[in-house]
């Protein structure tokens, strides 16, 4: 039955609302979708495991390293605070299991890339999307060239001063002078 509305707050949409997607499972899908098109557009191979056996969504090609890449929406807004879970049906994610977590805030159509081992052993992620941000993942948004380098170039927990990944044609925020996805 759905949630009636009160006709004096503002209009909210939800993130499934949002996408038309009728649950969560369909929902997960549709951003999977939206990653494969992203990582897709960006230049990158992308690889689907045949069945959801996987701890991971896809496998990223970067020269001759395959990236275990988690896709997963980011949903609970609050403001321009949100969070996505970063474990698997009730079991938290390991370095052996995923490389990559990609995130997905469909309201502004805006991708978090986080390497696992900046968040691993955590159950939920934040992110705080606002104009002014500082928020501790606030350096992952639109982070698509830390997977186009190797992990001997970015190093464990290494988030470069400059891009290493001059092949990119998207700079994130972690390349100087330039501008990642703004509001």
């Amino acid at each position: 039955m759905p949630r009636k509305r009160d006709p004096n707050k503002t209009p909210f949409m939800n993130d499934t609302e949002a996408t038309g997607a009728r649950s969560a499972k369909s929902l997960g899908e549709a951003v999977e979708a939206a990653f494969l098109a992203k990582a897709t557009m960006l230049g990158f191979p992308v690889l689907k495991p045949w069945g959801d056996s996987r701890p991971y969504d896809f496998a990223v090609e970067s020269g001759r390293r395959l990236w275990r890449v988690q896709v997963k929406c980011a949903t609970s807004h609050r403001g321009t605070r949100c969070s996505a879970r970063a474990a698997g049906s009730g079991e938290l994610y390991t370095l052996e299991d995923i490389d990559f977590l990609a995130a997905y805030v469909i309201r502004k159509n805006l991708w978090y890339v986080v390497p696992a081992d900046a968040f691993i052993p955590r159950v939920t992620v934040h992110f705080n999307y606002g104009p002014l941000s500082q928020g501790m993942f606030e350096i992952y948004r639109e982070a698509w060239c830390l997977m186009k380098c190797s992990a001997r170039a970015r190093g464990k927990g290494d988030i470069p001063e400059r891009c290493r990944c001059e092949e990119m044609t998207q700079r994130c925020v972690v390349c100087p002078g330039t501008l990642a996805a703004t509001d």
